[in-house]
């Protein structure tokens, strides 16, 4: 079994996240967050400053909402 952290969110964002786990498959938030972070970090590096590019949050906001499109 690996180590686990707990991470902090805004209550809000964690009620609209938990809303779009319920409606596209995912067994649990936790497996949701891991998959949206993992697909973030196989994603290209970020650029010189840390910052996302404008592509990239595009993408990002492309990849969640066909998620919350797929039926359960």
């Amino acid at each position: 079994m690996t180590d686990k952290v707990t991470i902090k969110i805004p209550r809000e964002l964690y009620q609209k996240l938990h809303q779009m786990v319920e409606i596209t498959g995912f067994s649990s938030f936790t497996e949701f967050i891991v998959f949206a972070l993992r697909t973030l970090d196989s994603s290209e590096e970020l650029e010189g400053d840390g910052r996302l590019t404008v592509r990239e949050i595009r993408e990002i906001k492309r990849m969640l909402s066909r998620l919350v499109m797929c039926p359960p």
